[in-house]
This record gives C-alpha cells, sequence and structure tokens, in this order.
C-alpha cells in the first residue's frame, strides 16, 4: 500500500508542501486539511513564518509526530463535535484549526481505515480539490472579462480625448493660417491704397505746377476723383466692413437660419450643423452662382469663400 506522502504526490500536490503536511499533522486527513488551508500560501511563504515564530497554530503544529511502535493503543474525542482521533498530535491539530477546546480520552479504539475507506477518503479529497479549482478558474475569468471591460473603456475615453484634442488643434492651425492670410490682404490693400494715394497727390501737384507756369489757376475738380474714391465704398459697405455672414441653409430635416462670424471656417459650420441635426456634412452647394463647396473649401473662411452678407446654402 502506498504511503500518506505518496498519496499526496499522486494527487498532485508539491512535493515540499506534501511533506511538511505529513510532519506537522502524522496522518493522510490531517495533511489533507492542513493542505487545503494552506493552498494559497507558497512553500517559501510557510518555511518564513515558522522561523519567524509563526502563529498560535503553527506552534501547536510544531512537533507533529506519528504513534509510536509499542505504544498503548487509545483514542480521544472532541466533546464539542464528537470527532475522534488516535493520537495526540492529531487532536491538537483538529484543536488549533476549530479552536475547539473540550477533549476527553475514550476506550474506544480506532480501528485503521481499509483501503476502501482510504479510497473513499482520497476521492472525497481529490473531488474537493478539483471543485475548488474549478471555483478559483471561474472567478478568474470574471476577473480576467472584468478587467478587459475596464481596459477598453479606459482607452475609449483616451482615444476619444485624443480626438477632441486633434480637432481643437486643427481649428487652432486653421484659425492661425485664415489670421496670416487676412493680415497678407490687409497689408497689401494698405500698399496699394499708399501708391494710390501717393500717384494721385503727384498727379495734382503736377497739375498744379503746370497751371501756375502758365498762369492759370488750378483746376477746381482736381481734388474730385480723390474725393469720389474716399466716399464710394462707405456708400457701397465693400465685404470687408462686415463682420459678421447670414446664412440660410437647407437640409434634409429642415431649414436652418444662422448667423456666423466672417471669420468661421466652412468646418465650423459643418460642426454647428451635425451638431444641430445629428448628420454628418460632406458639402454645401450654391444655386446662384451656381458652386459647390466640398472637403477642399472647409478650411477656408466665410469670407474668403465670398459667403458675406448673406448666401443661401444647400447641406449635401
Amino acid at each position: 500500500m502506498p504511503s500518506d506522502l505518496d498519496t499526496l504526490l499522486d494527487m498532485g500536490f508539491d512535493k515540499p508542501k506534501a511533506v511538511l503536511a505529513v510532519k506537522k499533522t502524522g496522518g493522510l486527513q490531517g495533511a489533507l486539511e492542513w493542505l487545503e488551508s494552506n493552498q494559497d500560501k507558497s512553500y517559501e511563504e510557510i518555511v518564513a513564518t515558522s522561523e519567524k515564530g509563526g502563529n498560535a497554530e503553527d506552534d501547536l503544529d510544531a512537533e507533529p509526530a506519528p504513534i509510536q511502535p509499542g505504544e498503548q493503543a487509545r483514542s480521544l474525542v472532541c466533546n464539542e463535535c464528537g470527532k475522534k482521533f488516535r493520537s495526540q498530535v492529531q487532536a491538537e491539530f483538529h484543536a488549533s484549526k476549530t479552536q475547539h477546546v473540550d477533549f476527553a480520552e475514550s476506550q474506544q479504539e480506532i480501528a485503521p481505515m481499509t483501503k476502501e475507506e482510504k479510497e473513499a477518503q482520497i476521492e472525497e479529497a481529490r473531488l474537493k480539490l478539483a471543485e475548488k479549482r474549478a471555483r478559483m478558474s471561474e472567478q478568474d475569468k470574471i476577473d480576467k472579462k472584468r478587467n478587459e471591460e475596464i481596459r477598453r473603456k479606459s482607452t475609449k475615453e483616451t482615444q476619444d480625448l485624443k480626438e477632441d484634442l486633434k480637432k481643437k488643434e486643427q481649428l487652432k492651425e486653421a484659425a492661425a493660417k485664415r489670421k496670416e492670410k487676412q493680415d497678407e490682404i490687409d497689408a497689401k490693400a494698405r500698399i496699394k491704397a499708399k501708391i494710390a494715394a501717393d500717384k494721385e497727390e503727384r498727379r495734382l501737384k503736377a497739375e498744379k505746377e503746370k497751371a501756375e507756369r502758365e498762369g492759370r489757376a488750378a483746376p477746381r475738380d482736381a481734388v474730385a476723383p480723390l474725393a469720389s474714391t474716399t466716399s464710394g465704398p462707405v456708400e457701397s459697405k465693400p465685404a470687408s466692413a462686415y463682420t459678421e455672414a447670414r446664412l440660410r441653409l437647407q437640409t434634409t430635416t429642415g431649414n436652418l437660419t444662422k448667423t456666423f462670424p466672417v471669420t468661421t471656417t466652412l468646418y465650423e459650420v459643418a460642426a454647428a450643423i451635425t451638431q444641430d441635426t445629428g448628420n454628418e456634412v460632406q458639402s454645401f452647394a450654391q444655386n446662384f452662382p451656381k458652386k459647390t463647396f466640398d472637403a477642399v473649401d472647409f478650411g477656408s473662411s466665410l469670407k474668403e469663400l465670398g459667403l458675406i452678407p448673406s448666401a443661401s446654402l444647400i447641406v449635401r
């Protein structure tokens, strides 16, 4: 018949822990209980705890020994649960596990387990061990699934944040480009105006000098063209004078009328429509003059596209 240690090794227990279990308990049943209670601890942790003094439970198990040959057969009974033990060591181990303290000697001798009883006990222990491992495996699956859900949620939130930051950066870059382009247009306009003013001033000066040489008065209408030039744009109010654009937008869900600053890009207009209607905007169409604005034009402002002071657009 195989020894208790061989039986434990056949059941799949690690040899160091199995040897320690048999040494501490002195029997198969106690060894199984000890291994079950210490299955979450490594052999090194158990040894380290014993070296440091351990706890009250380890003190009780510190000097386990099986019944010696020639020792008088007797048994001990736990008055609290009725369980019987063949040796003092087994009773002490039971006390350390259950905190039972009421024991008494019994004249009844406990017969050794038969081969069938021992096999039945081993099978029961094996089933309990397999059931516990299955529960732990199922819990591991649940924990793994929960951790994966947390990771996916965290990844999605991070991606959404990155997308939001990317869109803001794109809008910022578009605004900077519009400002740079507008500053360039304004600078060119100022240069042209300066050139025109200098040219007009030279013309008037030349006419005045010519009139003086000829002994006649300078023409009264010499400054008239300048006056009409300065007064004309004020009356007609050029595009540069408008600060807002009024758009009539025809969408699949109805018509919208919105007012935007003239520096607003077509991309920002599309974003506002998407927020209101929930539909993605691919392009805009204008009937008069007939024109289509697609993704290439989305980076341009309403002023640059000539959609001021007002325009009617079909949203697609």
